[in-house]
């Protein structure tokens, strides 16, 4: 291989994703303004959610911008009902269990298992029919890491033709010196969905674009100073960064922990600082849809 080759192999490329598009008008017009006027390149859009429609045609209006499917096991009314997914949601047809429970319900029941894939298979096929055409699979909370989810999610890829799958493995120095002290319980929370990350990969690779992860250590804070500091510590080739930008207008306290903080990682996709230290870094910013991912 020749110097070129080599150099252009050692290129850095960031995929900056933006979770929870539809979640609300809030975080809808966040994520436009963080496409159109900073540096984020993809999302991910829930299906059923309040903005669901509204994110979907934002985003007809922005072919530049990567749109995923963020999948949702965990949080507000199911698109399946009655036998296709009774046994993991309550009375109102509501998500009945934390991200903790519906990983050992699927560990341990074979008919909740069979409940996930149809909800998760309603939900991806809801946004086809509306003409999405997704770059790929990431889930709220997670989720999708737990190895009997990853395998779902894994099959259900396959079945709809989505050719990339969040890997959300983020390394522990992300916690350490060189970078912004984390988020309340962020370190604690990058060692389990790593410790799941690395199984999934164990499980099947094959649908995994990015070689790091950046984001958990640091969710609500992915401030200026975490983006100076992803830009010159970051060593791989293709990493994905997670963020939540947003703005107040419809976000509820009782469904996202997220609410101020939305504001402020808004502004760094933004700003001048985060589009100056892309720019000296060398940084690529493509999203899963690109050739280069």
């Amino acid at each position: 291989m020749g110097l070129g080759r080599t150099l252009l192999a050692m290129k850095k490329r960031f995929i900056v994703n933006a979770d929870d598009f539809g979640l609300c008008t809030g975080v809808n017009r966040a994520i436009e303004k963080a496409h159109t006027d900073g540096i984020l390149t993809s999302t991910t859009i829930m299906a059923g959610a309040e903005g669901t429609d509204e994110a979907l045609e934002m985003a007809r209006q922005m072919p530049s911008l990567g749109v995923g499917i963020h999948l949702n096991l965990v949080e507000g009314r199911a698109l399946c009902q009655n036998r296709q997914a009774g046994c993991i949601l309550d009375e109102n047809g509501e998500f009945r269990y934390s991200a903790g429970k519906i990983a050992l319900k699927s560990m341990i029941c074979p008919s909740a298992r069979k409940a996930i894939e149809n909800e998760l298979a309603a939900q991806i096929e809801s946004l086809l029919e509306k003409g999405l055409k997704p770059t790929h699979f990431d889930s709220h909370k997670h989720v999708h890491t737990f190895p009997s989810i990853y395998k779902i999610v894994v099959r259900l890829a396959r079945r709809f033709g989505v050719g990339a799958v969040r890997w959300p493995c983020e390394s522990l120095k992300t916690c350490s010196s060189g970078w912004p002290l984390p988020s309340k319980n962020g370190k604690r929370r990058t060692r389990i969905i790593r410790t799941m990350a690395r199984i999934n990969r164990l499980q099947d690779n094959s649908l995994i674009k990015n070689d790091a992860f950046y984001g958990i250590a640091h969710t609500g804070k992915a401030d200026d100073e975490f983006w100076r500091a992803v830009c010159k510590n970051a060593e791989t080739e293709v990493a994905e960064v997670m963020t939540h930008p947003g703005y107040l207008q419809g976000l509820d306290p009782a469904k996202t922990r997220l609410i101020d903080e939305r504001v402020v990682e808004l502004e760094a996709l933004c700003s001048e600082s985060t589009k100056k230290a892309i720019a000296d870094s060398g940084v690529e910013l493509i999203h899963y849809g690109n050739d280069k991912c």
